[in-house]
């Protein structure tokens, strides 16, 4: 075979890749679409996936199929996804943790995070720092002086360490220069508990698993860990505001992400109908009462920004606490 005839041979395939590309974006989607959810059924996280598929399912006029996904520490449905044909059929919801800690935590990971494109960061999670209502603190200065003073150092619940919690938590305690004692639990409902219990005085606590016992009466919320309000405890202070610290922010933020590799006409379709979406009033109420805070979706460049940067500040912590590679 000349030179000639491979050259041509070789642009002819290129050509028929390009336009392959081109048709699929163009005919998006050819079948239903999975959206892989990486914890259990019934979640925050779940019911607000499903409640946006639907939309999506009618922008996109094909099914949108809603798949749970849980096992290895939320990090199974990544490497499974991160093997899908990148061909916007298979998407999957990732926090804060699948691209910024789980990298640095993880020994080893069936992904990595360019593994993904992101198509729409669309809510925030924010932490609320509780405590026990018997400890004799009603705001941030009070905590923050009682914590310098106690002896022993006060103790502190969390879903486990290198959770955005425990990252979260420590981040407040060295930028104020005091000691505390983890206490690490197997779960979110247990650590929380505990503290209205009393067997733990203090939490940085998921707000869809504190904001019912803080409406009772059995946790106390000092500030959420969000830069806004967080619309369930509007009478609540944001931690930068409270503190004061400017600038603060400690969230585990939702995003939906396609396979690297997805066409762009593809990613920028699912992109805007996501922006459209979320954006909606019923979408924002819906978001609320599920305890978050609505995100207007950035632009793609501003998102792919956005994650670099988690990545950066939660994976130095990670390491700064001697944690990177223990799990």
């Amino acid at each position: 075979m000349t030179s000639l005839v491979r050259s041509s041979l070789a642009a002819l395939a290129m050509t028929a890749t390009l336009y392959g590309e081109t048709i699929s974006a163009q005919d998006y989607p050819a079948r239903a679409v999975t959206i892989v959810v990486p914890i259990a059924a019934g979640t925050g996280m779940d019911l607000l996936t499903r409640l946006y598929a639907e939309q999506l399912s009618h922008a996109l006029g094909k099914p949108i199929i809603v798949e749970n996904r849980p096992g290895a520490g939320l990090t199974l449905a990544p490497s499974s996804v991160a093997a899908a044909p990148a061909d916007g059929h298979t998407l999957m919801v990732g926090v804060t943790g699948t691209f910024a800690t789980f990298p640095v935590l993880y020994k080893k990971l069936g992904y990595r995070p360019e593994s993904f494109m992101p198509i729409a960061i669309y809510v925030k999670s924010p932490f609320v720092l509780v405590t026990n209502p018997d400890l004799p603190v009603h705001s941030v200065g009070d905590f923050i002086r009682l914590a310098r003073k106690a002896a022993p150092p006060l103790n502190y619940s969390t879903p486990g360490a290198g959770t955005m919690q425990h990252l979260t938590m420590e981040a407040m305690r060295q930028m104020f220069d005091f000691d505390m004692t983890q206490v690490p639990y197997r779960n979110t409902p247990q650590s929380v508990n505990d503290v209205a219990a009393g067997h733990v005085k203090v939490s940085m606590a998921e707000a869809g698993a504190s904001v019912p016992l803080i409406k009772d009466g059995k946790l106390r919320a000092l500030a959420v860990t969000s830069t806004s309000r967080l619309p369930a405890l509007p009478d609540v202070p944001p931690f930068a505001e409270a503190a004061p610290a400017p600038g603060f922010e400690a969230v585990s933020w939702h995003a939906l992400v396609a396979p690297a590799g997805t066409p762009p006409d593809i990613i920028q379709r699912l992109h805007a109908e996501m922006k459209r979406i979320m954006a909606t009033a019923e979408m924002v109420r819906q978001v609320t009462q599920l305890g978050l805070i609505p995100f207007e979706t950035p632009s793609i460049p501003e998102m792919q920004a956005y994650i670099t940067s988690d990545q950066e500040k939660w994976g130095s912590m990670v390491r700064k606490l001697h944690l990177e590679g223990t799990q």
